[in-house]
């Protein structure tokens, strides 16, 4: 940890200590930044998260704001378009995926009223709050990871394995995972 608690990894760059301080393990509800999430966790499969916020705003202007009535009309003759227009990752398959994602998170709302409650219930619609005291004792997938991952796979997601997948939960505040003395650190 840093001489002021704050979690190691949002040490390295301004942007990942802007993102842990105002955002990171913060419970979202939203549809539209669940979305989001899911989509720059899969994004960043394979990469650092840094290089992935440092492209959040072109990822923002590609998929329409995570609007996900734009979204669902998207194709696969979008893709190309998106490559040479915007700042994101140029990888064609993790591009094509947030029209289909958007498709299936789509029908996740109409089955469940909201993608925030198919979401949350893995974690019983409250935050998990963990008390690690290093960065080593955090795992990279947990059972309910896996039961997301499993769920969201079967209703049509991609990019959302394991590991993807609680690194979402982490993000969107499903679970916290601030270290203990960390100063955005929740009361268990």
């Amino acid at each position: 940890m840093s001489t002021d608690n704050t979690c190691a990894w949002a040490m390295n760059h301004e942007l990942e200590r802007a993102y842990h301080d105002a955002e990171w393990g913060v419970p979202v509800y939203d549809d539209q930044v669940l979305f989001e999430f899911i989509t720059l966790e899969g994004a960043q499969a394979g990469l650092s998260w840094i290089t992935i916020l440092k492209k959040r705003e072109g990822y923002r202007a590609a998929f329409e704001n995570y609007d996900l009535e734009k979204l669902v009309n998207f194709g696969e003759q979008d893709v190309e378009r998106i490559i040479e227009q915007f700042d994101v990752v140029k990888h064609r398959g993790k591009i094509a995926s947030v029209f289909s994602n958007a498709q299936a998170a789509k029908a996740l709302i109409e089955e469940y009223g909201s993608l925030s409650k198919a979401l949350w219930q893995f974690v019983d619609g409250k935050p998990i709050v963990n008390q690690w005291t290093e960065m080593s004792q955090v795992p990279a997938s947990t059972e309910q990871s896996k039961a997301l991952s499993k769920f969201l796979k079967k209703k049509g997601f991609k990019f959302v394995g394991e590991t993807i997948c609680y690194a979402f939960m982490q993000a969107v505040g499903m679970v916290d995972d601030h270290l203990v003395g960390c100063p955005k650190k929740q009361q268990a």
